[in-house]
């Protein structure tokens, strides 16, 4: 693995600004505010590719090979963070960095397609709250953050738990709408008394 210049990570100072204005980019700074900035910048990264493949995708379209360097590479960054070091932090940051662009790369040389999600929005009836309802768990990830997600396979989960009385109304009587769910009613107890 190449090792990079720190000197070339760490930002300049603006002869014209105030140098104590922005202590993450002040030579003097701490360390602290270094490795703060440099994780920052790799969790922008991340984020980013986390919007274009779907979160814990990308590392799934490459090869194994390539997995397990990324893999490997991450390792090395947390012993990186773990040793309150800078450079080390800097070096294995900018390697993480590298990792990601290397699968961006082999996923979209391998013909994989940025994950681009196919949203249908429902209102809740009562509250008014939109509910998005995705295909996929992948899906969902790559949209969770901006509202309440459901995948098909949660909603077929839903309609099974409604009970038989619902999946046997829409097939005696195909094209019946659903107006509201209630709770059944107990023959042997009766309807609840108005008074």
């Amino acid at each position: 693995m190449r090792r990079s210049n720190p000197k070339s990570h760490r930002g300049a100072i603006n002869p014209g600004a105030d140098p104590i204005g922005d202590s993450t980019s002040h030579p003097m700074a701490p360390s602290i505010y270094h490795i703060r900035a440099m994780l920052d910048g790799l969790d922008q990264v991340a984020t980013d590719m986390e919007r274009k493949w779907g979160v814990g995708r990308l590392r799934l379209l490459v090869s194994d090979f390539l997995r397990a360097k990324f893999d490997a590479q991450k390792d090395k960054l947390d012993a990186a963070i773990d040793s309150d070091r800078e450079t080390l932090v800097r070096i294995q940051v900018e390697g993480m960095k590298r990792a990601w662009a290397t699968l961006d790369k082999s996923a979209r040389e391998a013909g994989n397609q940025h994950l681009s999600p196919e949203v249908w929005e429902c209102v809740l009836p009562t509250t008014g709250e939109v509910i998005s309802i995705v295909h996929t768990e992948a899906e969902a990830q790559h949209i969770c953050r901006a509202c309440r997600v459901f995948t098909l396979a949660e909603i077929g989960q839903l309609i099974e738990g409604l009970g038989e009385t619902v999946l046997a109304a829409k097939s005696i009587f195909p094209g019946a709408t659903i107006t509201a769910v209630r709770e059944p009613i107990d023959w042997e107890y009766g309807d609840e008394m108005p008074f």
